[in-house]
């Protein structure tokens, strides 16, 4: 695996967090899935509370990203909106509704990954904590 690449997603990744959680996105995770996974270098996982809500905090994302050039290969469930998966091919991005979530458990599924630390700004969880 590249480092620099590695770096850059982290960067990325990271910014992909800050922009959810100015949406005042739930319980946002940063998983480290590179050395268990060949599908991408991190996967960041969170929620909102509503439909309308987990379709902003994915739009913010990708107009923060696409700000400093970085742009989705391909996004999917943004017309439903309970399960939006952004896949910038180094890292992809999950947004849920708190009961999509809770069904499908990502981060179980993926418990063997280490968490990137991430500062959230706000104080909000989950109900899954």
């Amino acid at each position: 695996m590249n480092l620099e690449l590695n770096q850059d997603s982290q960067k990325f990744v990271t910014d992909a967090a800050s922009a959810a959680n100015e949406k005042n996105a739930l319980d946002i995770q940063i998983l480290d899935i590179d050395k268990i996974s060949n599908i991408a270098h991190y996967f960041l996982i969170c929620s909102g509370t509503s439909v309308r809500q987990t379709k902003g905090i994915a739009e913010e994302i990708i107009k923060k990203l696409k700000s400093v050039g970085e742009v989705p290969f391909k996004s999917a469930g943004d017309d439903k909106g309970d399960w939006i998966v952004i896949d910038y091919g180094h890292f992809v991005v999950h947004v849920f509704t708190e009961e999509t979530r809770d069904y499908y458990q990502l981060e179980r599924l993926w418990k063997d990954a280490p968490k990137l630390e991430f500062e959230s700004h706000t104080n909000h969880s989950s109900a899954a904590d």
